[in-house]
Order: structure tokens, then C-alpha cells, then sequence
């Protein structure tokens, strides 16, 4: 079977170890890569720059060596990804946005701007504590634990989130020639500019809308299975 190298790109606040289980989920023949973003993770000390985050995708999808490149990121992570395909429009095998189908314009900037001023004022260690208590209900102990102990990162939520109102459109899709995946939980406030994104991805071969039965916005923690298999349609449309 034809290897692919998958990337996989977190979201805000977590960090490389939410994708723990998605290796073994994908299979042998996929090289799972996973960074963490500038201010998360083992990189919690640094600065987040919008240009930092899209270093870190280069360095993740690494040099064109034949192998096929898959790029999936979640919520900030998402709108990351899209920003580094639509920089590199023939680069890639196949794209996914997994929670990151809302437009962060207008009166759907809202959202973010909360986010932000919320984290901002509750304080790290209250925004720690919110997460363990979270994660302890919705995750297996073991993926908990992993998140926990390689590191949140909260200081770079306003500049990331600032970054993504600045930078990130739907038609940022319109040049990307790799099929397109869109995957949300199907009460993940981010769905809901989805026709939006299928509409901007014009020059996409194929592409498919997904929603995770009873998910959330943080479904590719709670249901790993249904998003791998999310993926796993892409890799096998890759691979045709």
C-alpha cells in the first residue's frame, strides 16, 4: 500500500499529544506526524507568531520526496493548516479541516473574542485546572494524563486567535488542488459556515462534509474512531 505521511496540527490550549492514539487508528503505511505549535506543549515558552505556526507546518510536511502529503488540523490548528495550503495550493495529497468551518469575520469573530477575553481573565492556572477537570470527564484516564503533562498553552491565545481573524477566509480554499475534508462534531459551535468552505473549494476534486454523531468541538479527543475513519476516506481517495 502507497505510505502517506500524515500531519496533524492541535488546536489552542492543548498540545502534539491529543493525536496519542491516531498512529495505531490510521495503520502501518501512515507516518503520523504532530507538532507542537509555538506556546504549547514542549514550546509553551515561546512567543506564538502567525509566521512561527506556519514554520512549523513546513518543517511537519517536510521536503517534496514523493511520499504524499496529508494535512489535518483542529479548531486554531485548522485555520493554520489552511493558511499554509492555500500558501502552497499544489503541495499537497489531500486536506482536512476537522472544527474549523466557521468564518472568523464579523459577528462570527465573537466567538474567538470570548474565547480570548475569558482565558485572559480567569488566569492560567484557572484555565489548567478548567481543562483537567474536563478532560478527567470526557477522556480515557491515560489520554488525559499524556495532554496534561505535556503542557497547556494559554499565553498565546490572543495573538493566535487574532491571527486567525486577520488572516483566515474560506476562499483561501479557491486555488488548493488536493480534495478537501470538513469535519465537525455535530455540536461544534464551528460548523457553521460549512457550505461556505465547500463553495469556496472550487478547484478541489473532491470534497467531503462530515459530521461526528453527538460530537463536540473537541471530537477528535472524544471520538477518535469516527474522525480516523473521517481520514482514513481521504487517505483512500489519496490513494486512487
Amino acid at each position: 500500500m502507497l505510505p502517506v505521511r500524515v500531519v496533524l496540527v492541535h488546536g489552542s490550549q492543548v498540545n502534539r499529544a491529543v493525536w496519542t492514539r491516531y498512529a495505531a487508528l490510521l495503520g502501518p503505511d501512515v507516518e503520523v506526524v504532530a507538532p507542537d505549535l509555538p506556546a504549547h506543549g514542549a514550546r509553551r515558552g515561546e512567543t506564538f507568531s502567525w509566521e512561527g505556526a506556519l514554520a512549523t507546518v513546513d518543517a511537519a510536511v517536510g521536503p517534496d520526496d514523493g511520499v504524499p502529503v496529508v494535512l489535518a488540523g483542529h479548531s486554531l490548528g485548522g485555520y493554520v493548516v489552511l493558511a499554509w495550503a492555500a500558501r502552497h495550493p499544489r503541495r499537497l495529497a489531500g486536506l482536512a479541516l476537522l472544527g474549523a468551518s466557521g468564518v472568523p469575520t464579523g459577528p462570527g469573530a465573537l466567538l474567538y473574542r470570548v474565547l480570548a477575553r475569558v482565558e485572559h481573565r480567569l488566569g492560567a492556572d484557572r484555565m489548567a485546572r478548567g481543562l483537567d477537570r474536563e478532560f478527567a470527564a470526557l477522556l480515557p484516564p491515560a489520554l488525559a494524563a499524556a495532554v496534561q503533562e505535556a503542557g497547556y498553552g494559554f499565553d498565546g491565545i490572543p495573538a493566535a486567535w487574532s491571527a486567525v481573524m486577520a488572516h483566515c477566509r474560506p476562499e483561501m480554499l479557491a486555488e488548493v488542488t488536493a480534495p478537501v475534508l470538513l469535519v465537525n462534531g455535530q455540536f461544534d459551535q464551528l460548523r457553521v459556515d460549512v457550505p461556505r468552505y465547500v463553495r469556496a473549494a472550487r478547484s478541489a476534486p473532491w470534497v467531503r462534509v462530515v459530521s461526528v454523531p453527538r460530537g463536540l468541538h473537541v471530537f477528535p479527543l472524544t471520538h477518535p474512531r469516527e474522525t480516523a475513519a473521517a481520514l482514513w476516506e481521504l487517505l483512500v481517495h489519496v490513494r486512487r
